[in-house]
């Protein structure tokens, strides 16, 4: 007798969106079925990777993941045309960390002049990012929501504190959005709510529930990710029907395992290779989980994620 494998459909489906523009946009999300079934109906677009770049040398990373960018990191339009033209990103995000108060609390102006300048050097979509400082995000992303009019990019992040600001943005320009909320699904779907009571359309959102790295709450992420996505899919929840993004790169890049010296653990092998490896498990867990948004650093940690995605397709 013949092995019929079981499949199950689903009523919901997650919203797709296009970034950037030209020959370089790309497609994220869609799909009626979990991550990667294909063989139960249509799947999403392929998750796509954000190589993240700085406004100001990254100077808090491990030097692990600096090293690579050494040659261009002091230039953020050299940087991201690098990511672009030698590592083939699809894509990249630009984290505004000089604008943090605490960091050299640069000016909206200071950001606007660096976000010009990558859109210049680069045709792929730009993911652009605050400092995570809620009050001057608030007066930084307007400006640049602004200057980058017409380029669909990926403004982000909007919280509970300063979402108003950061949406009406967004909507005046035409970008999409990120709306972050602090690992709790609950918190997520109000989020959505009152950001599409604003008139800002879900199909745009793309939902960030926070992340975690590898032995630091990975478990509880994977599992608001993937409830998230079975609320979309199953219960046909349309506030929970976004995208859903991971910013992998800055929770991995910080914790013990991939900063502690060979020196003092000799019994966890090579510091470069952890790295790798921690970022590299981290991402692909999410994206089984559902993430169809990556923000990483390392390069080869990048190319590792590609790779599994280009065999689960």
């Amino acid at each position: 007798m013949a092995y019929t494998i079981p499949k199950e459909s689903f009523p919901g489906k997650v919203h797709e969106m296009a970034l950037g523009t030209g020959d370089k946009a790309v497609a994220v999300g869609g799909g009626k079925v979990l991550p990667f079934h294909a063989f139960e109906g249509p799947v999403s677009a392929k998750p796509l990777v954000a190589i993240e770049i700085q406004d100001v040398p990254p100077a808090d990373w491990p030097e692990e993941v600096r090293t690579p960018y050494a040659a261009v990191s002091d230039d953020p339009a050299k940087w991201a045309k690098y990511c672009q033209d030698e590592l083939g990103a699809e894509a990249v995000a630009l984290r505004l960390v000089g604008t943090h108060p605490d960091r050299e609390n640069r000016s909206a102006a200071d950001a606007v002049a660096t976000v010009k300048a990558v859109l210049e050097a680069i045709q792929v979509p730009l993911v652009i990012l605050g400092s995570n400082h809620a009050e001057k995000d608030a007066q930084v992303l307007v400006a640049v929501a602004e200057a980058a009019s017409g380029k669909n990019c990926v403004i982000g992040k909007a919280q509970e504190a300063n979402y108003k600001t950061i949406v009406a943005a967004a909507l005046a320009h035409n970008h999409k959005l990120i709306a972050m909320s602090e690992l709790d699904i609950n918190l997520a779907k109000q989020l959505n709510i009152l950001i599409t009571q604003m008139g800002f359309n879900a199909d745009r959102v793309l939902t960030d529930p926070m992340c975690s790295a590898l032995g630091y709450g990975l478990e509880y992420t994977y599992s608001v990710m993937e409830r998230i996505r079975l609320a979309a899919l199953a219960q046909n929840d349309a506030t929970m029907q976004p995208p859903i993004a991971g910013d992998v790169g800055m929770y991995v890049w910080k914790i013990k395992e991939v900063t502690a010296p060979e020196a003092d653990v000799p019994e966890w092998g090579s510091l470069t290779e952890r790295g790798v490896a921690w970022e590299s498990l981290t991402a692909t867990a999410l994206i089984l989980a559902g993430a169809n948004l990556l923000i990483m650093r390392h390069p080869r940690a990048v190319d590792a994620v590609r790779k599994t995605v280009a065999e689960l397709v």
